[in-house]
């Protein structure tokens, strides 16, 4: 590998799988990339998809990925909104034989983490998708696979039910927005965060509601760009 290498960032959602190339300084050298996520989203079909796009961007010297679930030294443990292959999966070998280049995987909440928490104090990073991803930083330092999404929140719902996809296309935004703000209230009261991040795809539909000074939203580009941090925070 070159001394200033080029990174490969991938993020795989339950929605869509996108990727961008960034240079040794994390600047982008190419717009992003995005395909719909195949059905059934086996490792075998994500993967081509990954191929397929790769041939669209310019060359790379190393491979960063967020996945939405749990993942262990590139293993995948759950893939709640993917297909039941996941879990056993060694993405990161897969990939780096497919695409001959380093790979590093990691929970897609924790990526993204990487590339905009601040260093100092408790940050806890939410990403609203097709499910609900969840990170937790000590002055910059990962708590590994915190996996909030299918805990109980209320009642019999889990986080995920509570504000995922499906819940925000039965109730609307504006009560989907409230969802979002009990979410915030409930994971401050448990963990007493300093900063808590706002990042995937439907943070968007936040855009322009006040939140306190101690939320920060981010746009999704951040889920595909904190991959090259994967990198540099090791």
């Amino acid at each position: 590998m070159k001394e200033s290498p080029d990174t490969l960032c991938i993020d795989i959602g339950g929605t869509g799988v996108k990727l961008i190339v960034v240079d040794s300084k994390g600047s982008q050298l190419c717009d992003r990339q995005r395909r719909e996520t195949p059905h059934p989203g086996t490792p075998q079909a994500i993967i081509e998809v990954i191929e397929g796009l790769t041939t669209q961007v310019p060359g790379f010297d190393r491979i960063a990925v967020g996945f939405p679930g749990v993942v262990r030294n590139g293993i995948i443990e759950t893939a709640a909104n993917l297909d039941i292959n996941w879990p056993g999966t060694n993405l990161a070998t897969l990939l780096q034989e497919r695409l001959h280049k380093p790979t590093r995987v990691a929970n897609d909440a924790d990526v993204q983490g990487y590339g905009c928490v601040s260093g100092e104090g408790v940050e806890m990073v939410l990403t609203l998708g097709t499910g609900m991803g969840s990170a937790l930083f000590v002055d910059g330092s990962l708590v590994p696979n915190l996996e909030l999404a299918h805990h109980l929140f209320k009642k019999s719902k889990t986080y995920e039910d509570y504000v995922g996809r499906a819940a925000l296309e039965v109730i609307g935004k504006d009560k989907w927005i409230k969802r979002v703000e009990r979410v915030i209230s409930t994971t401050k009261h448990i963990w007493n965060w300093d900063l808590l991040h706002l990042g995937g795809g439907n943070s968007k539909l936040l855009k322009g509601f006040e939140f306190s000074n101690e939320v920060i939203l981010h746009s999704n580009k951040a889920g595909v760009l904190g991959g090259y941090f994967l990198w540099e925070s090791h």
